[in-house]
């Protein structure tokens, strides 16, 4: 049997990346979102560019700490499931 825990600590689970999670909507959402990035740029001048870029970097900041944050609160959330079903007697 396979060690979750072990298999998180080396790195071999990724919640964030891994593309099982995502369902077709998402998928669908993504394509969407890259090529509208992407049209948005053709039309900007090489200042609106960089401002661009530092918001885009802003955001991918943002959400990496909130999907952290999402998790450990899921994480703990589950473990006390766990709990109360374990010890309810």
């Amino acid at each position: 049997m396979i060690s979750m825990i072990k298999e998180l600590w080396h790195g071999n689970i990724c919640p964030q990346t891994d593309s099982r999670n995502n369902s077709p909507e998402m998928k669908e959402l993504m394509e969407y979102m890259a090529r509208h990035h992407d049209d948005l740029l053709k039309t900007m001048t090489d200042e609106q560019k960089e401002i661009f870029e530092n918001f885009d970097d802003c955001w991918s900041e943002y959400m990496s700490l909130a999907e952290a944050a999402i998790f450990e609160y899921a994480f703990k959330l589950g473990m006390q499931i766990a709990i109360e079903t374990l010890t309810d007697k």
